[in-house]
């Protein structure tokens, strides 16, 4: 599956293809010569000795042992000295709003982790803002001196009648956005109970997205591989990153989708899945290393891509094979194997140059033919879109919250209750679904231990509505309350606290600051991080959100919690597509069933 690039902001092969030709002949000199590396060839997993790479006009001229012939007098040369020449990495799913950056900031902390190219899904956005949202995401990715390709959000809501989103996806739009220079495909299709269902709406989407020749993306996040899987597949999805075990990146990879395995800021699913590859053998062409959710923190800290192709080696994989699974894999799958994901001619000349294949330190990275990062610093410019108005004021719920706004009203003349509970799981995206005795106070349900309450403030259309229930797991003590407007996928305002009088504080800030985190203990705000664009992400640089970020887990631990990646736990309790119990704005959803339950169980 090729696409048409002709529109794209950078050159396509064909536009530049005499002079590719010319250079690789030698009678015409290369823009940039890297000289004397070790070639890593992810067509055929070799690790060549004593290559040159030859660039012009931003693309791979040619790799010969030895390109002197290719070197005029304005020819920049970069000394390889023996080091290791492999390609820019790919994250194949991820989505720039969980970084809480914009696309111009989040590509200015990734690229000198030599992440030249990201597949990305703004459904955050697209619940928010809706289309024009999806646009302005787009709009600055191609801004970028590195390459990143937009998926059309497909679900938006991600579950109809389970949630309420400030704007909807219709096929219309997908048909619509199909046609926009950055667009590669469709962005995850969560909605599977829709596809296994045979849901229009879903069908004509994916319809779309296939007449357009382009990638249809999955997220089937049910256990059940039985014929709703089958039904699933055969509605069109191509990948999936939603797999937790062996079984499922096998399952995956049996019925013809790429699975793509993920290391985020809290989704630890490499190790047992990979074992696919480095235990039963399976042909690695058709797993994907991907990221899905990374914080700015773990982006300053840690690193992107870098970060789990070191994982995935760590696990046992093969340096070469993890490569693949990082670049040409991902490159076939969107149907991009001739423009991007190896050092071959034609290609667009993203190099990143190591000293060392497993610890992978970044030391210079090449992104179309411009070195953009030396040593870990930044050296590109990364542009800013002028965002507008419209997407800076999208905290809008209603009027001020009070202790009120919380309470969850017990039957009368009880002391306690028996209640349905969130429980967090660590390290992973899906929730059980608990039940708890809560002790009852002047007719209203109390915290209780590490219980507490949890509410989906609705912030789109100031409805002033707040659904209230209980959450288990993060163990919170004193009177506290931490409230987020990042609250996958509908995002509207997710409040925890273990004090109604906190919540309303922590969820006034909020709306005074046109969105972000923010946490209370005692009156006392602990942390504060802005997020103006959408509520969703700050125009900030990374390092400067991540240390805000820093602080607001800080006060996370101050308050009781012990959780590792607190923060993705919380901003997840609301996504009501991943089982087993989440919270919307109409109440307590058992995903399992995709019914709505009561929050305390019926009295005899």
């Amino acid at each position: 599956m090729e696409h048409d690039l002709s529109s794209a902001p950078f050159p396509a092969w064909p536009d530049v293809a005499p002079d590719l030709v010319n250079v690789a002949a030698g009678r015409a000199p290369a823009d940039t010569v890297i000289r004397g590396g070790i070639w890593v060839n992810v067509h055929t997993r070799e690790a060549l000795p004593d290559h040159d790479i030859a660039i012009k006009q931003g693309r791979i001229a040619c790799v010969l042992p030895d390109a002197g012939a290719q070197i005029g007098p304005d020819t920049e040369v970069i000394e390889a000295k023996g080091r290791y020449m492999i390609p820019g990495l790919c994250d194949g799913h991820m989505h720039i709003e969980s970084g809480m950056l914009t696309p111009a900031e989040f590509a200015a902390a990734v690229i000198p982790h030599g992440t030249t190219t990201m597949f990305t899904d703004p459904h955050e956005i697209a619940n928010v803002l809706g289309l024009e949202g999806v646009r302005l995401m787009h709009d600055e990715a191609l801004m970028q001196p590195v390459n990143i390709w937009t998926q059309m959000p497909s679900c938006a809501p991600s579950a109809p009648g389970m949630e309420t989103t400030g704007y909807e996806i219709s096929a219309e739009d997908v048909a619509e956005a199909m046609a926009w220079p950055g667009i590669i495909g469709l962005g995850e299709m969560m909605n599977f109970p829709g596809m296994a269902n045979a849901d229009p709406q879903m069908l004509a989407e994916v319809a779309a997205t296939q007449r357009a020749g382009k990638t249809v993306g999955g997220h089937y996040a049910s256990p059940d591989l039985g014929s709703d899987f089958a039904a699933y597949v055969a509605g069109g999805p191509a990948d999936d990153h939603e797999g937790t075990c062996e079984a499922d990146a096998i399952a995956r990879m049996r019925q013809g989708m790429r699975s793509m395995i993920r290391l985020g800021s809290a989704w630890y699913d490499v190790e047992t899945q990979i074992t696919a590859i480095t235990q039963k053998g399976l042909d690695p062409r058709n797993m994907i290393l991907c990221t899905d959710d990374c914080h700015s923190g773990t982006l300053v800290n840690d690193g992107h891509m870098n970060r789990v192709v070191r994982h995935a080696i760590s696990c046992g994989c093969d340096p070469l094979v993890a490569l693949q699974m990082s670049t040409i894999n991902t490159a076939t799958h969107f149907g991009l194997e001739r423009e991007i994901g190896s050092l071959t001619p034609g290609r667009r000349a993203d190099v990143i140059l190591t000293s060392d294949l497993k610890a992978l330190p970044i030391e210079q990275v090449i992104a179309r033919g411009k070195t953009v990062s030396i040593n870990g610093e930044l050296t590109a410019e990364c542009p800013h879109l002028d965002w507008p108005t419209k997407a800076r004021q999208t905290v809008n719920m209603g009027d001020p919250k009070t202790a009120a706004d919380f309470e969850i009203a017990a039957p009368e003349g009880r002391n306690s209750v028996t209640a349905n509970v969130i429980g967090v799981v660590e390290n992973q995206a899906p929730t059980k679904a608990l039940k708890r005795d809560m002790p009852v106070s002047d007719g209203k349900v109390e915290s209780h231990g590490d219980t507490c309450q949890i509410a989906l403030v609705e912030r789109h259309q100031a409805t002033g509505g707040v659904a209230n229930a209980l959450v288990s797991g993060f163990n919170y003590e004193g009177r506290m309350a931490m409230a987020s407007t990042v609250a996958h996928d509908s995002h509207h305002m997710i409040v925890v606290g273990t004090d109604r009088d906190q919540m309303a504080l922590a969820a006034n800030r909020l709306a005074e600051v046109g969105g972000g985190i923010t946490i209370f203990r005692d009156d006392e705000e602990l942390a504060l991080v802005e997020l103006p664009i959408a509520g969703l992400m700050s125009d900030s640089p990374a390092r400067e959100v991540a240390a805000k970020a820093d602080q607001m887990v800080q006060a996370m631990t101050q308050c009781g919690c012990t959780l590792n990646n607190a923060y993705m736990q919380h901003s997840l309790l609301a996504l009501v597509v991943i089982p087993e119990l989440r919270i919307s704005d109409l109440g307590l959803v058992d995903v399992r069933t995709f019914d709505f339950i009561p929050v305390l169980e019926p009295t005899t």
